[in-house]
């Protein structure tokens, strides 16, 4: 019996295989190829980024910390209004070009105006404008490294309506209670907490400077490499029990309950490029302190600024009448949290 004659092929190079096939490409498609040296190579990267579109709904039963007694955030759950999903959310992620200009708070809105489709006669807009064009582009000149993430709407609806751009995402914060509990018991110190409102435009931003560092104005030192956020909000409607008394330095007294609680910012004289929304910023990094020596999280250059509406104040169970805030303004706030 004639057995078959088995044929093996010598091993071609994979460089060989790789020039049969570009040869084997059409004319045009050839053309399109570049050779690219190792310097080159070295400065492509991707720009594009990532884009993430997000719905969630988030519920905690309990949120605890111990020390020597504990600290409790119950039933707390974070939804769109009416306990809707949260949804039309779309986070824009970028590691940034040195120079390269990326979204940035109200930079949308600057890139309407620009384009005609909002009127410069409204001064926050024409504001926007200003601060957010950047030869061509709209946003805010970032840094080499530095990771930027930028919290939006998918779909902003009209592109002519300002309001539709603000209440493009909802949401509802709910809590039932916060205690404190130790040896001698409990205590309440929130309960039915429930705010309604909508989010604006929000960053993040950590800033890759990790080699620098500098000196604040109370001459804590703290790392270049620092964690910078950056919100607008309004809340359209709000309640809550104030149960304990010296939990904020504004009022020193208990059983306060408040209804109707609004904040945002129309009146007053810093209203200029917040669009009437409340505003806060803060930057976190590595820090040491001028006076302790101690090392911990520094918290610094906070600011928060807003008008507040309680439309119905009650100590007990009796309204004291309407209690407002304008231009409430927090700023040259630094602290330094460590352990002890």
């Amino acid at each position: 019996m004639i057995q078959p004659h088995t044929c093996r092929r010598p091993a071609r190079p994979k460089a060989l295989s790789l020039w049969i096939l570009a040869l084997s490409l059409p004319t045009p498609a050839m053309a399109e190829f570049q050779p690219l040296d190792d310097g080159t190579l070295a400065g492509v990267t991707g720009q594009a980024g990532v884009t993430i579109e997000l719905a969630t709904k988030l519920n905690i039963d309990r949120l605890t910390w111990t020390d020597e007694g504990s600290l409790n955030v119950n039933n707390m759950r974070l939804s769109g209004h009416n306990n809707t999903a949260l949804d039309n959310l779309k986070l824009t992620v970028d590691i940034a070009g040195t120079g390269e200009v990326l979204e940035h708070g109200f930079s949308d809105i600057a890139r309407r105006a620009d384009a005609g489709l909002l009127s410069t006669s409204n001064a926050d807009v024409t504001d926007a404008l200003a601060t957010y064009s950047m030869a061509g582009e709209f946003g805010k000149q970032f840094n080499s490294g530095d990771l930027v993430i930028h919290l939006g709407a998918t779909d902003y609806g009209d592109p002519t309506s300002l309001t539709d751009y603000l209440q493009a995402v909802d949401f509802e914060l709910e809590v039932e209670s916060i205690t404190s509990s130790g040896s001698e018991g409990t205590a309440t110190l929130f309960s039915d907490v429930l705010l309604q409102g909508y989010v604006g435009p929000t960053d993040l931003v950590i800033r890759n400077q990790g080699g620098s560092s500098k000196t604040l104005g109370n001459g804590n030192v703290v790392s270049g490499a620092e964690l910078q956020l950056d919100t607008h909000f309004e809340i359209t409607n709000g309640n809550l029990n104030w149960d304990a008394a010296d939990v904020i330095l504004l009022f020193n007294f208990a059983a306060v309950g408040i209804e109707g609680l609004q904040i945002h910012n129309r009146r007053g004289d810093d209203t200029l490029g917040h669009f009437g929304m409340a505003s806060a910023t803060a930057k976190l990094s590595k820090g040491t302190g001028s006076v302790s020596g101690k090392e911990g999280l520094s918290i610094h250059d906070v600011e928060f600024r807003a008008d507040i509406d309680m439309p119905v104040f009650k100590i007990g169970q009796t309204s004291i009448g309407r209690v407002q805030f304008t231009d409430f303004a927090i700023t040259d706030t630094n602290m330094l949290v460590y352990g002890h």
